[in-house]
């Protein structure tokens, strides 16, 4: 039986990563990032995807079909993500090559459109302090913030000018659309709020779940009920519903401009916090920032058949080529999909390692208040494995 248990394993497949390293310094980190996965000995099969400013430029497309094709079970396990540019729809359009700007091509942010094609719903991004980090508020946050993924603000549903058939239909069904006819249709543009039970259940069920499973003390729930009352309101009703079925998990409600304020007030007060799309993201980057920043944060893009991690970094152009760089919201973000695939003992070697680098303070990039490039903050936590 020994004897096959053995065989079993050494017959393992490696897993099979979509790797999608972006552009501005999102290659950079992702070369960093896989240099410790190999360093800790996860085993990967992976497919370079292209995705990023220059597809769209060349092609009107910065995320090619070729590479939404790579993104599923049946060709990969997961996706790894680092980071692109992205630009109001008005400047991209003047970056596409001369063929295709009298195409009418329209500019879509390549992360929103996996995140809604691939019904990616919940984007988890746990911030917790690394102890001894400068750059700290305070050494113990420790929080897991859940934002709902698809639907909200950056649902995408958008018009400018806005057609007359909108404005009719909205004018007849809502008394305080004609007050803006007046400045002209073509002066109009319009983002929507779509939020739909359902996304609102997903969103608090997962924070709910993640509470209950790893023993949180609470759950907040975080929007603006007051002034968007049908969508906020919605929200937190579902939250309130929800919450009867976990009742060892006290439910808070608050509105975002005064949660804002409270985590900065009285960071401890608050463990699992839960928001729609814009609020979350709103939410999840004043926390990075509070525990290191943006160089610190990972996030995870998760569905119902899969996921694809990435930083909460944006692609930070003006750090390329500088080895400037911190790769340690990359390398934590390979944590969350290593705990993903079960790869437990590898992402727990890493996070020891990463920890120990920043708690020692002997090896620093600039945003945490060192002189070390890339490399070698990575050489660093290498040499803790």
């Amino acid at each position: 039986m020994q004897r096959g248990m053995k065989a079993a394993v050494q017959i393992r497949r490696a897993h099979r990563i979509a790797v999608l390293p972006g552009d501005g310094i999102g290659p950079e980190v992702m070369e960093n990032c896989l240099e410790v996965l190999d360093k800790a000995g996860f085993k990967a099969e992976y497919t370079h995807c292209d995705i990023g400013w220059e597809f769209w430029k060349a092609e009107g497309n910065a995320l090619p079909d070729r590479t939404l094709a790579q993104l599923c079970k049946e060709k990969n396990d997961a996706g790894l993500f680092a980071a692109i540019t992205s630009k109001p729809a008005f400047e991209a359009a003047k970056e596409l090559c001369e063929e295709l700007k009298p195409t009418g091509i329209k500019y879509t942010s390549p992360i929103v459109r996996m995140r809604q094609e691939l019904n990616l719903r919940t984007n988890f991004r746990p911030c917790r302090a690394i102890r001894n980090n400068p750059r700290n508020y305070r050494d113990d946050i420790d929080w897991a913030i859940f934002r709902e993924n698809t639907e909200g603000m950056y649902g995408g549903v958008e018009f400018h000018p806005l057609p007359r058939t909108v404005f009719d239909a909205l004018d007849q069904a809502h008394p305080k659309m004609k007050k803006f006819e007046k400045f002209g249709l073509e002066n109009i543009a319009m983002s929507t709020r779509i939020m739909t039970r359902q996304g609102c259940e997903n969103i608090i069920r997962d924070a709910f779940e993640y509470a209950k499973k790893h023993n949180r003390k609470s759950v907040t729930v975080v929007d603006k009920p007051n002034v968007l009352r049908e969508t906020g309101g919605l929200m937190i009703q579902t939250a309130r519903r929800v919450a009867e079925e976990y009742k060892g998990i006290p439910l808070q409600e608050t509105n975002i401009d005064a949660q804002c304020m409270f985590m900065l007030r009285q960071p401890q007060a608050y463990d699992v916090i839960v928001a729609e799309n814009m609020f979350g993201d709103i939410i999840s980057d004043l926390a990075a920032e509070m525990v290191g920043g943006l160089g610190f944060a990972p996030s995870a893009n998760i569905g119902d058949s899969f996921s694809i991690f990435e930083p909460s970094h944006g692609s930070a152009p003006g750090y390329v080529g500088t080895g400037n760089a911190n790769p340690i919201a990359m390398i934590r973000t390979a944590v969350l999909m290593l705990e993903s695939l079960g790869e437990n003992e590898i992402a727990q070697r890493i996070t020891n390692a990463v920890e120990s680098v920043v708690e020692s303070r002997e090896v620093a990039t600039r945003d945490f208040g060192g002189t070390a490039n890339r490399h070698e903050l990575t050489k660093a936590i290498i040499s803790y494995l």
